[in-house]
């Protein structure tokens, strides 16, 4: 695993503010470098009943009408 640094600690500080106005609560994110697919659950396990995929490369997981995840393809580069 790579080691944080300082412009790593400035960029995260940079995405506080939105993510502390994000209604959830607890999240959890994984990055996959190689496919540069980022993945968000709000729940864990997320055990999704459906999923949608948007016109935009994002993946909405849902269990019922509750959102418990989304993916976003091409991360990197929005």
């Amino acid at each position: 695993m790579p080691q944080l640094q300082s412009k790593d600690f400035r960029r995260i500080l940079r995405a506080v503010p939105q993510l502390v106005r994000f209604p959830a609560r607890q999240m959890w994110l994984d990055f996959d470098s190689e496919a540069d697919v980022l993945y968000i659950s709000f729940r864990r396990p997320q055990r999704a009943s459906d999923s949608e995929m948007r016109e935009d490369g994002i993946i909405v997981h849902r269990r019922g009408k509750q959102i418990v995840g989304l993916t976003i393809l091409d991360a990197s580069t929005r």
